[in-house]
This record gives structure tokens, C-alpha cells and sequence, in this order.
């Protein structure tokens, strides 16, 4: 979590844009096995990878995206390469797969993905709902998307999305996490937020952008905005929900509503901080 910070904030500090900066983030933890996202992200009821991502531009509301793609080493690479040409918002499949290679991103073997932790993860639900047994599964077990907002030096905002979608999910299925205004939104002067949790929900609410048009049209704060959509709006539907957000002066709120999630923030000045609880772990200067 630290080192995805502080990616992002190199990009700041040398004078990059919010949406490089994000990117850079979620790169780094599509790399690492800890996270539901490129390397060690979940599987489908077929024990196959089908990853999502996308990105998102608050000055320009210019916006990229690919899902169900299989090859794609870096999806949240993939996705930017989709904002920057301009042809499309949304590629899907081996045509999305195709189109990143295309662009020259890193291609890999669908293996390249798979860690023990996901096979096991499919194995143990799979077996539960074989025998018949009803126990429910861990937030771990079901998501870890990954994120990540930013605010640059002009003050532009951007969001970056990304994730496996979670075990055991049905082929073909697409969460939030690809669709802008659902799982991923950045407009300048308002926020700019990434979603977690049970993606058919934050569709259904189109959350993500619910959070800005709470700010923009209702006139609430951030804070409010946000805590209204986490804890009673998502939370009505009896899921585990969780978002990051920056609002237009860069102030960060990370509300959710399970017993924990990984979260951290990185100021103007370099100061860490991430959690993974209740209790923040301050890690000084970046």
C-alpha cells in the first residue's frame, strides 16, 4: 500500500497530472499477489481470470476502460491506452485483449495471474456450495478491488479503478469497477472516487457518481456525501461497501461499512498514512 502511494505521489511531486498519478498507483498493485487485481486476482466458476479496469480524467471527463480481458498484464494500462485514443469509453474481451497489444502494453500467459491464495479461495466455495453447507463468504474471499484518486498541483482530479471481479463469479459477469459512473467517477471541483464491493449494487446506484451529483446538486460535503452513500444508501442492501475519495480542495475520506479495508492517503508534503481497521498507522515521510 505504501509503495502504491508513494508511486503516485512521485508523479505529483514532479509536476504530473492526477491521471498519470493514479495510474502509476494502481500499476503497482496490479503487480503485487496481495490484491484482487492483475497478478492474484480472482477466478471465475471456471477457475479462469476475467479482469476489469478503468480510468477516469476530472478535467476533461475523458474516460477508459476494458473488461473480461485475459492477456492484459496491466488492465488500468489497457484502459488509459482506451481513454487516450478516443475511439471508445468501454472495450471488452479478446477485443480489448487485442486492442492493448496493439497499443504495444505487456501481454501475458492467463497463468501469469494465478496465485495459490485465489485457487484455494475458488476451491473452498466451490466445495461449500457442493455439500450444501451455508457459510458465508469473507469480504477477501469475495473482492479487494483496487484504486486510487489523486489531486494535482493545477488541481485536476482523477480515478482509477481495477480488479478480478470476485471468486467463483460467473463467466463473462462485469462488476463496477469498468463502468464509469458506477465504480469509478473524477470531475474537477466536485470529487473523485473508487468503489469496493458487490459491483451489481453500485450499478444498480450508480454510486460513483451518485457521491458527485450528492455534492454538485444536493450541495453536502464530501464527508457527508459519501458517509450517506456507504452507510445508508449501500448499506440498505445488506452489503459490504467501501469507497476512496478526494473532493476539489483534496481533502480524502475512505468510509465503509465492513470490519476493515486496506486504505491510505499520502499529503501535499509527503506525510503517509495507511490502515487496514479502525486504527491509522502514521509512516512519516514518504
Amino acid at each position: 500500500m505504501a509503495k502504491a502511494l508513494r508511486a503516485g505521489w512521485q508523479v505529483l511531486k514532479a509536476g504530473g497530472s492526477a491521471l498519470d498519478a493514479v495510474q502509476a498507483s494502481v500499476v503497482v498493485m496490479e503487480d503485487s499477489p496481495h490484491f484482487n487485481a492483475g497478478h492474484g486476482a480472482a477466478l471465475t466458476e471456471n477457475a479462469q481470470h476475467e479482469l476489469d479496469a478503468s480510468i477516469m480524467d476530472g478535467a476533461s471527463l475523458a474516460a477508459g476502460a476494458v473488461c473480461t480481458v485475459r492477456r492484459i498484464r496491466n488492465p488500468v494500462l489497457a484502459a488509459r491506452a482506451v481513454l487516450d485514443s478516443g475511439q471508445a469509453v468501454l472495450l471488452s474481451g479478446p477485443a480489448a485483449d487485442d486492442f492493448a497489444q496493439s497499443r504495444g502494453l505487456a501481454m501475458v500467459d492467463p497463468a501469469y495471474f494465478t496465485t495459490q491464495r485465489r485457487v484455494d479461495a475458488l476451491r473452498s466455495l466451490q466445495a461449500r456450495a457442493a455439500t450444501g453447507a451455508f457459510v458465508p463468504a469473507s469480504e477477501a474471499e469475495k473482492h479487494g478491488t483496487v484504486g486510487a484518486v489523486a489531486r494535482d498541483m493545477q488541481g485536476h482530479l482523477a480515478a482509477a479503478t481495477s480488479t478480478g471481479g470476485f471468486n467463483n463469479k460467473p463467466s463473462g459477469r462485469v462488476g463496477d469497477s469498468p463502468i464509469i459512473g458506477a465504480g469509478t467517477y473524477a470531475k474537477d471541483g466536485v470529487c473523485a472516487v473508487s468503489c469496493t464491493g458487490q459491483g451489481e449494487i453500485f450499478i444498480r446506484r450508480v454510486a460513483a457518481y451518485d457521491l458527485a451529483a450528492r455534492i454538485s446538486y444536493a450541495h453536502q460535503t464530501l464527508a457527508a456525501a459519501a458517509d450517506a452513500l456507504v452507510f445508508d444508501t449501500l448499506a440498505s442492501h445488506s452489503i459490504g461497501a467501501g469507497l476512496i475519495a478526494l473532493g476539489a480542495s483534496g481533502e480524502p475520506v475512505a468510509p465503509y461499512n465492513t470490519l476493515g479495508m486496506y486504505r491510505g492517503w499520502i499529503s501535499t508534503d509527503g506525510q503517509l498514512t495507511v490502515a487496514t481497521h479502525r486504527a491509522l498507522h502514521a509512516m512519516g515521510p514518504a
